[in-house]
């Protein structure tokens, strides 16, 4: 993920605005501050009902544990907020600028990321303590008026705890799911019951060719992979009027869709094979039916309900099937870019993709949310892309190799992190997030 910021908006410091709602005026660092405790507040409540047992859980190396989410975000504004701006702050324990380092080479060595599961120590209790020193040194900072430099490297920062919000969910699911019991994230509430919805027809929506603008438009907050905004041709395409839901996936599954090499990129097939893949992450065949495991336990597959947790090559091979192709990013983006940004995210509490009611309309349904739709599209600079300098700069430039993007979001994403110029990447063989399918085809 990157961890760069754009933002050309013109602040002045310490500039009075309208409080939401209020009609009451109130000065932005005021508002930043209530920004920052309410993201630091969700990323607790995530892990409110987790034990210290399961918050040490890593059950693979692209994934982390809970407490290493906990103290990796709040390591972030210790070392580059607080460290840098206050002279008079001091750490909890110095020790924890390398403990807690991700992969800045700037900012100093780290533990082996496979190795942050085996860590007892420092214990969930002193991992709270120390999200409680940092937060009361980070809200007395944003009580006085906030620099606009130093404003922006804190909004970088709360986007960061989104993204790691996110992965405690996906990495959590993922440890929980290693275990035989098969053990509940959150308890299930009415809002996981099944929706009795048919899956509506899928319908095609028409873009004309033509030169097109995408990337972020310099408004706001957005991440460094999503500018420079430029200019980009895209032939006539048509996109599917909603997500494939698992009944579609089935009808491919009992096609012998992961039987047949020729609907196969050659190294997903040797991945398929060698990783013995039948049908998507998470997916058990418990006698003639197909079951699940959610963030609420198992369950019967819904057919309603979108496809998830499918790899790159598993959505390509789908629809190669299906006769269609996955949509460009540059597709997708031209699509996304006028809809609201609207659908079932992290706020909704219910951790699972939901069933569209109606596919019908003007525009394509669920492009927000529920999943991440993977594209066809490698995961490159944008012409005119430049990393910045320092350690906030590591991100992007030596990730875009042998990833694809994926866009739109999902039923883990915090609604204010997502906009339809966000670019998220992994590797083909990735399934543990959020991923499902959107198709596309040519005019």
């Amino acid at each position: 993920m990157s961890l760069t910021l754009i933002s050309k908006t013109q602040q002045k410091q310490g500039r009075i605005v309208a409080e939401p709602g209020s009609g009451q005026p109130i000065a932005e660092h005021a508002l930043l501050g209530e920004k920052f405790k309410s993201v630091r507040e969700m990323t607790q409540s995530l892990a409110a009902g987790l034990s210290a047992e399961d918050c040490m859980v890593q059950s693979m190396p692209d994934a982390s544990p809970v407490k290493w989410h906990l103290a990796h975000t709040t390591w972030f504004f210790e070392t580059f907020v607080l460290t840098p701006t206050l002279k008079d702050y001091r750490s909890l324990n110095p020790e924890y600028r390398n403990f807690f380092n991700s992969y800045y080479n700037a900012v100093g060595d780290r533990p082996l990321r496979e190795q942050r599961g085996v860590f007892s120590r420092p214990s969930l209790d002193e991992v709270y303590a120390y999200r409680r020193h940092v937060d009361e040194a980070m809200l007395r900072l944003l009580e006085s008026e906030t620099p606009k430099e130093l404003a922006d490297l804190v909004t970088l920062g709360l986007n960061h705890e989104q993204q790691h919000q996110e992965l405690i969910v996906t990495d959590m699911k993922h440890g929980l799911a290693a275990n035989s019991l098969r053990p509940a994230f959150h308890e299930r509430s009415a809002k996981s019951e099944a929706r009795d919805y048919s899956v509506p027809k899928l319908q095609w929506f028409r873009y004309p060719a033509g030169i097109f603008e995408i990337g972020h438009d310099g408004e706001g907050f957005a991440f460094d992979n999503e500018g420079p905004r430029h200019k980009t041709y895209s032939q006539g395409f048509q996109l599917g009027s909603r997500l494939m839901t698992n009944a579609e996936y089935l009808q491919f599954m009992l096609d012998d869709g992961y039987q047949r090499p020729e609907l196969w990129l050659s190294e997903g097939w040797e991945t398929a094979r060698t990783q013995r893949w039948e049908a998507p992450l998470y997916w058990e065949k418990r006698g003639e039916q197909w079951w699940n495991f959610t963030c609420d336990g198992m369950r019967q597959i819904r057919l309603n309900e979108p496809l998830c947790h499918v790899s790159y090559f598993e959505a390509d091979a789908f629809a190669r099937w299906a006769g269609c192709r996955l949509a460009t990013e540059a597709e997708w983006e031209i699509a996304a870019s006028q809809l609201p940004k609207a659908g079932n995210f992290l706020e909704s509490g219910n951790l699972h993709p939901a069933a569209v009611a109606d596919a019908s309309g003007d525009n394509p349904q669920q492009m927000f949310g529920d999943v991440w739709e993977w594209t066809q599209s490698s995961y490159a600079a944008y012409p005119g892309f430049r990393a910045a300098t320092g350690a906030l700069g590591e991100y992007n430039g030596k990730f875009m190799c042998n990833q694809y993007v994926l866009r739109g979001g999902s039923c883990a994403t915090p609604q204010s992190h997502i906009r339809a110029s966000y670019r998220n990447f992994f590797p083909t063989s990735a399934r543990w997030q959020f991923s499902g399918i959107r198709l596309a085809k040519d005019i």
